[in-house]
Order: structure tokens, then C-alpha cells, then sequence
């Protein structure tokens, strides 16, 4: 038998999850985010195929989300229901006989297989999906993970695709590089600047051209993708987290130093109480600002030692602030503990 990479991908999957709920909002155009308030500054977490239709997408801020889809129904995110349905799919996943799992958010994993019929093996875990949960699932097929991610965007939703070594540039290569995991629109230009525009483009790169213009580590890893190229076998070594971080979007500006203040050290003892269930204490605090309108900036400490005095921690961040020396209001903030690596490294 012949090893593959499955790519299990939830389609709408909070969406999905709310609609079990409400099975009355089927075929409507639902909107998942913030409070299910579209006059509130909050943004997007899901839409529906339907609200898709309209230009509605993940990231999108709620009130714009309102105007491109003016019937839609907005829905609260609920994170508990949407973790434990996350934990059914996982399981079910890891139920396939031989499967290894890598598990890469609430709606996805790659799952690897050794199988003949790749197509069955996936038609079998999209059936065992929906029998665990009614929900349903995209899956793409891959000899490594890049392939197999990508190609479950042809799939969906609810099919399956089917990407090798054998049809990648048959089937990617006049594509933009944008359309690779992990090739953003930024990445993109930096390509396009040096005559890089196509995946094909890329795979053909000569790698010293790569290395000049995106370092010894980035550069070639571009290359690859170009390919389709990387690891070919999912890793199920439990996740480990590096950090804890928390914001908030404000309804209201703020405007003055004692609300930063106040905020932050709010921010900072939620940091506290997540990393404090790690066991290891903060050895770097991130700062996340979003000046009005949208101007967002970020800043970084090292701490002179480890700590999980919430204390150091807001007092770190507010030293972070005060040195952006910026009076406009503030609309979001952030604070993130890196934490120190566990014993034996990641």
C-alpha cells in the first residue's frame, strides 16, 4: 500500500455547527462573529456559502458584512459548542485504522494514511464525519502536506481532490503564487518584484535568487512550495504552545492613559491565568496596538527574568506603549507572554 496525506477540511464549520442548532437558518446567508451585534466593532469568524455569495469573508468587519449582505442573520461566536464539536471530529479522525493525525485548528488536520484508494479512504472518513457529527467535511488528497492542503480547495464543498507530483504543475503551475499555502498578498509582490508571478515561476526559481531576497531560510522554503514540496507525513507529537495572548476590540475608543492603563493590566492577568495553567512562566510580553482608524502596531520585550507577576507583566506592556508615543485613541489592545521552552526544548 501506498502512503498518502489527507487534508480534512470543515466546511463552514461554525456556520455548520450553529446551523445544527438552527436547522431554520438553512439556505439563508448566517454570518458568525464578535457578538452577533453587526453595529458593534467585531469581525467575521465564518459566513455561510450563501453570505458568501455577497463578498462576506473571514476577517471582514462585521458592519461591512452588514452592507454586502443586508439579510443576513448574525450569529454569536460560542466557542465551548464549537470545541466540542472540534473534539468529536478529532477523534473520529484518529479512530481510522493506522491514521495519523496532525491536527492544525478547530476545523482541520491532516490525516495519514496507507491505502491503495486514496478516494475511498477519504469518501470513508467524510461519511464517518457526518455520522459522528452531521457535519461535513472537504478532504484533499496529497503525496505531502502542501499538495494535500491546496487541493482541498478544489474539493470544496464536501468533495474531494486529488493533487501529486505528477499533475501539480498541470494544475498549478499558470496559477498566481498567492494561491500556495502560506503566500500571502505581501509575499507575493516581494516575488513579483523579482519577475516571480506563477507557481511555475517559483518552482524554476534558482534557489541563490530565492536566498538573496528572502534569507537562507524563507527563501528556499518558497522554492519548495513552488513545488509542492516538504514534509510527506503528518506529525502527531502533541501541539505545545509557545505563548499566550489577549485582546480586545473596545466599543469605545480609548482615549485617555488610564484607561491604556487599566486595560492593560486587565489584558495581563488573563495572560496570567492562561500561562499559569502551562506551568512556565513568561520570559518575553508582546504589545498589539490598533490606533483609530486602523493602524496597528506591534512591540516586544524581553524580560530580565521569567515571571508570572502580572504586575512586571502590565508594566512591561504600558513601558511598550508609552515609547510608541502616539495620542491617537486606541482601538484595540493586545498582550501576549511568550513563555520559556519546555525541558527538553520544543
Amino acid at each position: 500500500m501506498t502512503h498518502w496525506v489527507l487534508h480534512v477540511d470543515m466546511d463552514q464549520f461554525l456556520v455548520a455547527v450553529e446551523l445544527l442548532r438552527r436547522p431554520e437558518l438553512v439556505g439563508l446567508p448566517v454570518v458568525v462573529g464578535g457578538r452577533g451585534d453587526p453595529t458593534e466593532r467585531a469581525v467575521v469568524s465564518t459566513a455561510s456559502y450563501e453570505a458568501r455569495a455577497h463578498g462576506v469573508r473571514s476577517g471582514l468587519a462585521l458592519r461591512l458584512a452588514k452592507r454586502r449582505s443586508p439579510d443576513a442573520v448574525f450569529l454569536p461566536v460560542d466557542f465551548p459548542v464549537y470545541e466540542e464539536a472540534s473534539a468529536r471530529v478529532m477523534e473520529t479522525l484518529r479512530s481510522v485504522p493506522g491514521a495519523v493525525v496532525e491536527v492544525l485548528g478547530w476545523d482541520e488536520a491532516f490525516v495519514g494514511v496507507e491505502t491503495d484508494d486514496p478516494v475511498a479512504t477519504a469518501r470513508e472518513i467524510q461519511a464517518a464525519v457526518l455520522e459522528a457529527t452531521g457535519l461535513h467535511c472537504s478532504v484533499g488528497i496529497g503525496d505531502t502536506l502542501v499538495r494535500a492542503k491546496i487541493a482541498t480547495e478544489f474539493g470544496k464543498p464536501q468533495g474531494t481532490f486529488q493533487l501529486t507530483r505528477d499533475t501539480w504543475m498541470e494544475v498549478m503551475g499558470e496559477r498566481p503564487t498567492t494561491a500556495l499555502w502560506g503566500v500571502g498578498t505581501r509575499i507575493g509582490g516581494r516575488l513579483e518584484a523579482i519577475g516571480i508571478r506563477t507557481v511555475a515561476d517559483l518552482a524554476s526559481a534558482d534557489d541563490a535568487d530565492l536566498v538573496a531576497a528572502f534569507g537562507p531560510t524563507n527563501g528556499p522554503h518558497l522554492g519548495r512550495l513552488g513545488r509542492g514540496g516538504g514534509r510527506a507525513r503528518p506529525d502527531d507529537t502533541p501541539w505545545v504552545a509557545r505563548a499566550h495572548g489577549r485582546e480586545t476590540t473596545y466599543q469605545a475608543d480609548l482615549t485617555t492613559p488610564d484607561d491604556v492603563r487599566a486595560a492593560l493590566r486587565e489584558l495581563a492577568e488573563r495572560v496570567v491565568d492562561d500561562v499559569l495553567k502551562e506551568g512556565r512562566a513568561v520570559m518575553r510580553v508582546h504589545l498589539k496596538v490598533r490606533f483609530a482608524p486602523f493602524f496597528t502596531l506591534t512591540k516586544v520585550r524581553k524580560l530580565a527574568e521569567p515571571t508570572y507577576d502580572v504586575d512586571v507583566i502590565a508594566r512591561t506592556a504600558l513601558e511598550l506603549f508609552v515609547a510608541l508615543d502616539d495620542q491617537r485613541p486606541v482601538r484595540l489592545l493586545g498582550v501576549r507572554g511568550e513563555m520559556v521552552p519546555p525541558e527538553g526544548g520544543y
